[in-house]
């Protein structure tokens, strides 16, 4: 198995990228809850989280169902998570340092696996294999939430649609990402093109129910049901 820890992105070892996280990316928490509420996880509902970093989601899921693991690679930020669980006297939050890989399911298969940002920091061959793992902790019919960098372009319009996102934002900021960082993210990390994921997905043995890619191409979510 892959060092996922020195895969996991130099930033999420950083203490001071940790302490300013939630200012700079917003998880949507709260919109992602209301979704899942559609889809039928309630109140009765199990959850893991592969890479659930400060916890924006986790926190909310808390409050709606019964009970959630939180799974990260990155000891700075699930110990953010963890003094998040702490201060509000949070019961039904599970925190396990651990990677896709490394993670060792135990108790009864889950109604939901959700994952944002996370799975790109894989090779292909093991987002292959972390996929399949995170299916088998699934119940027949459980949703996997998807949310990563994900480029739905063609490899012949790489430059044009890279070039357009970097420079969406700032070549410096006090707060927020910069060019820099998203350079180092196409030149360090591991996203792939949505025409290789998918497949991964079906061949994980899940259906592919919906998939939104973002206008700027850089972008994936998908809603996946196990067969």
């Amino acid at each position: 198995m892959p060092d996922e820890l020195r895969h996991a992105g130099r930033e999420h070892l950083d203490a001071a990228h940790a302490a300013r996280y939630d200012d700079i990316e917003d998880a949507g928490a709260a919109d992602e809850i209301m979704l899942l509420r559609e889809l039928g996880i309630d109140e009765s509902a199990t959850v893991v989280d592969f890479g659930a970093g400060t916890g924006q989601f986790v926190m909310e899921a808390a409050s709606t169902v019964r009970q959630v693991t939180a799974v990260d690679v990155s000891p700075v930020m699930l110990g953010r998570l963890e003094q998040k669980v702490q201060l509000t006297g949070v019961q039904n939050v599970e925190c396990v340092l651990a990677g896709f890989l490394s993670y060792v399911h135990k108790g009864e298969p889950v109604d939901l696996v959700y994952s944002r940002y996370a799975l790109h920091h894989l090779p292909d061959f093991w987002k292959a294999l972390a996929l399949g793992m995170m299916a088998q902790i699934l119940r027949p019919g459980g949703i996997l939430r998807l949310w990563d960098v994900v480029y739905s372009f063609e490899p012949a319009e790489a430059a044009r649609w890279l070039e357009a996102w970097m420079a969406s934002v700032p070549v410096q900021a006090e707060s927020g990402w910069t060019r820099d960082d998203l350079e180092e993210h196409v030149r360090d990390e591991n996203s792939t093109f949505t025409w290789l994921l998918e497949p991964m997905l079906v061949k994980a043995g899940l259906s592919i129910e919906r998939a939104e890619y973002s206008e700027d191409r850089m972008f994936a979510r998908y809603i996946c049901v196990k067969n």
